[in-house]
């Protein structure tokens, strides 16, 4: 029994495939499934059930995967703690996000960190917040960046920062003729959010309802691009968050701050409790709690609404 076929069998339980196995450890898909084979017959027991959509445990996988997981994780963290002897930050981070903040938060921090300490290869994935808190709970993922995401007896979560999320209409809209906007005027207007599972569009959804009225969807999306596609082609509103807004250029699309209580999302770091963390998970998590995004609008919780500056175009 080999590292690199206990490694190959872990992927495989934790994909459901051969061939996403097989890219995620970067071999060809025939000689990790010749590799799996060698070590089922040294098992002396079939590991895998293989059906026309799926890759599943048999009992004896099921038995097995715990034990190889613990063997690779106690490798992992020998060869981490070796490494951390001379003091270097090195080693992997697993990192996740969810697709609202991924694109927009994450570049440039990862650039900057990976500047200071290039010995550190930064893994991400982008998921649901469902997920990645399962993904955290696992000990699949080592931080991730959410929203709307409560602390548990597994989880721990740092706040980071908070952000507006701005009105956005129609060129041609009554509304982009105002000076001011306010929750009220928004009642009878055709909203396009996000779809259900992503946060940023019960975010939305969760503001109307506090102002006293339930959203009309017009239409949902995956990806705030195709919601402002939309926005701008007059199919209804939309909220997106702050930090989209430089790439959000659609031409003709106003943004608007609303007038009195704003909607606003609050990002956080979320980490598993019941995991030591690597010299290089501390060094990132401490790099990005000291980060302060350069945009006077995207504020921590603790300023007040008096020292954001407005958006108003």
């Amino acid at each position: 029994m080999e590292m690199h076929q206990l490694r190959y069998f872990a992927a495989v339980a934790r994909t459901g495939n051969f061939s996403r196995a097989a890219r995620e450890c970067h071999v060809a898909q025939p000689s990790l499934s010749q590799q799996i084979s060698k070590l089922e017959d040294e098992v002396g027991e079939r590991l895998f059930e293989r059906t026309q959509r799926k890759v599943l445990l048999t009992v004896a996988g099921s038995l097995l995967l715990p034990h190889a997981v613990s063997i690779l994780e106690a490798t992992e963290r020998g060869r981490q703690e070796i490494r951390e002897m001379g003091g270097q930050v090195r080693g992997k981070i697993r990192l996740g996000a969810i697709p609202t903040i991924a694109p927009y938060f994450l570049p440039d921090i990862i650039y900057s960190f990976r500047k200071k300490h290039p010995g550190v290869e930064l893994i991400l994935q982008e998921e649901m917040t469902e997920q990645l808190l399962r993904g955290l709970e696992e000990k699949e993922l080592d931080l991730a960046v959410v929203s709307d995401a409560l602390p548990s007896a597994r989880v721990q979560i740092q706040q980071l920062f908070s952000e507006e999320l701005l009105l956005c209409l129609p060129p041609f809209h009554p509304l982009a003729q105002r000076t001011k906007v306010y929750a009220r005027d928004l009642q009878n207007e055709k909203f396009i959010l996000m779809q259900d599972g992503h946060c940023l569009g019960a975010q939305a959804q969760q503001f109307c309802n506090r102002k006293g009225f339930q959203p009309e969807i017009s239409c949902r999306s995956a990806q705030i691009g195709t919601v402002l596609a939309m926005v701008q082609t007059g199919l209804g509103i939309s909220l997106i968050p702050e930090m989209a807004l430089p790439s959000a250029s659609k031409d003709g699309i106003v943004f608007r701050s609303l007038d009195g209580v704003r909607p606003r999302r609050v990002l956080a770091l979320a980490a598993a409790v019941q995991r030591k963390p690597s010299l290089c998970v501390l060094e990132f998590t401490k790099f990005v709690l000291n980060q302060r995004m350069q945009s006077p609008n995207i504020a921590l919780p603790s300023q007040s609404d008096g020292q954001r500056r407005r958006t108003t175009q």
